[in-house]
């Protein structure tokens, strides 16, 4: 039994969410969201929640049963609060700035990296180490974050390159005489 599917997603006042043609859309104020429904999963809108089952007793719909209603639950978040990553640049002369629909990165290269950004992503640079990325879909902002980090990732020795907030990168010892 999973006992994350067990619970069932809980709609907030302002949120709607329909259930028609084997789609789940959400809307919310910050916009809507759709997922494509599982046929081994029963999907119900009720009492103010969505409630996840699966139709039948095989491995195949107790393995999706958890993760769908961890998908339906970041639908509900994505349209009500939205997500955000935060990337840090560690290095000298690597930098970062957003012009409109772009994200120019200096990081070390002999050419700027243009960086185109994606419809329903936003992208701020508070300073010039620091870049958020933040949208109402989960998997698109962190698919973002990974394409910008992919850049140039953070080295060892010196920690240089693009990290997650929060992110440990773990050090190694130089060279020694």
């Amino acid at each position: 039994m999973s006992r994350i599917g067990k619970r069932p997603v809980a709609i907030p006042s302002g949120v709607t969410a329909d259930i028609a043609n084997g789609v789940l859309t959400v809307k919310g104020p910050k916009g809507t969201l759709t997922l494509s429904l599982v046929d081994e999963i029963n999907y119900a809108v009720e009492d103010g929640a969505i409630s996840v089952q699966p139709a039948n007793d095989t491995k195949r719909a107790r393995a999706f049963w958890g993760m769908q209603r961890t998908l339906v639950s970041n639908l509900v978040t994505g349209v009500t609060e939205g997500y955000t990553k935060v990337l840090l640049i560690t290095g000298v002369g690597y930098r970062a700035n957003s012009q409109g629909k772009n994200l120019k990165l200096q990081l070390g290269y002999s050419h700027d990296v243009d960086f185109a950004v994606p419809e329903g992503i936003e992208i701020k640079t508070p300073d010039n180490t620091t870049v958020e990325i933040s949208g109402i879909d989960k998997q698109k902002v962190g698919q973002v974050a990974a394409e910008i980090r992919r850049w140039r990732k953070p080295e060892p020795y010196k920690g240089k390159g693009i990290k997650y907030r929060g992110e440990f990168i773990f050090r190694k010892e130089g060279k020694k005489k």
